[in-house]
């Protein structure tokens, strides 16, 4: 039977992954202060401010992470299914009774608090899909488990869209990067590409002009296979699945989309050039990252983000203050102190014994991956602006929280790896 007490735990934390939480969480304070620096207001612990007000986010996140330390490991595996259920009736909950933000329902606010229910629940999904793919009897290579499995994060997302906040939900696409790490087929992998493909040439090339092209991509599939039925079945099917999925897309882009998406959509395409409107966070953004050079301008010396040139800059486009003040050195820093993380998560999640802990690892390092692809795509123009916030440097008490969580429980996991946890 496994060990219960928690004798050990200090000596078997991993401290470089303690480390590089806080030296992240400390540099995110300091941007955060620099984004929105006012000399009527110098004092970094003012907590009139966001940078004074994420100070205590941080010393609260300080307090979670310690009782998430000194729980018992084997209380995250055996509850996984509790919690998951909860935080589902909560985000189902938040559509009827949450309060409404930006035209996004997706808070719940006690008096001026508010927290965002779509941010915990990733470490719920994760905690539920490392449990159901660590029993014993489950086998990836059933159509039933990754149906279920899919299942799993497909709810909170779709719940999370009904919110009418598609980038929360958008990050739970992560998932499935670690069912190709306990053995999903890569041809899935490869079909998802090329659907993403299909999906932008849908939107960038006319309907009638690509469902010719996709014929004639058909028709010349036969130079390369045997003129024989299986085969020309297998090709129309899939000319007939491309042809209905283009159809697809342009219909929801013509009829489901509202305008202002459309334009965004069409402004990250090149399809249109709006600076002063659906492009001009984006526009802004490059900027000031552009502006920052080799070296930056210097701290507290931004001037695009100091007098609000650039929107949302100490939370969505955070990383717009590192490239003006650290400039390109700054920013390489950044991302290299991200890859690292990243890299550290990866390692740890491999030494593993139980299933369940590298599989919440792998979990974890996908959601921080997602998160920091996206964000930074959407600073520099390669993603469009769909509110995701910068892990650990973004401002936001939700954010924080959500990743501190996160974090230390595969830290407090790693800390109980002595033990086969199920």
């Amino acid at each position: 039977m496994a060990n219960r007490s928690n004798e050990g735990v200090l000596q078997n934390i991993d401290w470089v992954l303690v480390m590089l939480y806080l030296v992240m969480v400390t540099m995110g304070w300091f941007n955060i202060y620099a984004a929105v620096y006012n000399e009527e207001y110098k004092s970094i612990f003012d907590t009139t401010q966001s940078y004074g007000m994420q100070l205590v986010w941080i010393v609260t996140s300080l307090f979670i992470a310690f009782v998430i330390l000194v729980i018992d490991g084997e209380f995250f595996p055996r509850f996984a299914w509790p919690v998951y259920g909860a935080f589902v009736l909560l985000l189902v909950a938040v559509i009827f009774v949450g309060a409404e933000v930006k035209g996004s329902k997706s808070w719940i606010g006690v008096g001026a608090f508010r927290v965002q229910p779509a941010e915990f629940a990733k470490f719920a999904t994760n905690l539920a899909l490392a449990k159901y793919l660590s029993n014993i009897n489950i086998k990836i290579e059933k159509l039933s488990t990754k149906l279920i499995a899919s299942a799993l994060f497909a709810v909170p997302a779709l719940i999370i869209i009904l919110q009418n906040e598609t980038g929360s939900a958008l990050v739970y696409a992560a998932f499935v990067l670690v069912l190709f790490r306990e053995g999903l087929s890569g041809n899935i992998l490869i079909f998802g590409v090329a659907m993403a493909i299909l999906f932008v040439l849908a939107l960038l090339v006319d309907e009638t002009v690509l469902s010719i092209i996709l014929v004639g991509l058909a028709a010349a599939s036969f130079i390369f296979v045997r003129f024989k039925m299986r085969n020309i079945m297998i090709t129309g099917g899939i000319l007939v699945a491309s042809l209905a999925f283009v159809h697809s897309v342009d219909y929801a882009f013509v009829n489901i989309l509202e305008p202002h998406q459309k334009k965004r959509i069409n402004v990250l395409l090149g399809k249109e050039v709006d600076p002063k409107g659906a492009g001009y966070n984006v526009n802004q953004s490059m900027i000031a990252i552009g502006s920052g050079g080799l070296l930056g301008k210097g701290y507290l010396k931004g001037t695009q983000t100091k007098y609000n040139y650039v929107p949302e800059q100490s939370t969505d486009f955070i990383f717009c203050t590192v490239g003006e003040e650290w400039g390109f050195l700054g920013s390489v820093i950044v991302l290299g102190l991200f890859v690292i993380l990243l890299l550290r998560i990866i390692y740890l999640a491999e030494r593993q014994r139980s299933t369940f802990s590298r599989i919440y690892g792998y979990g974890l390092a996908s959601i921080i991956f997602l998160h920091l692809a996206i964000n930074i795509g959407m600073t520099i123009g390669l993603a469009p602006v769909v509110g995701i916030p910068l892990p650990f440097f973004s401002y936001g008490g939700s954010s924080l929280w959500s990743f501190t969580i996160l974090t230390f429980i595969f830290v407090r996991l790693d800390a109980y790896r002595f033990q086969i946890l199920r």
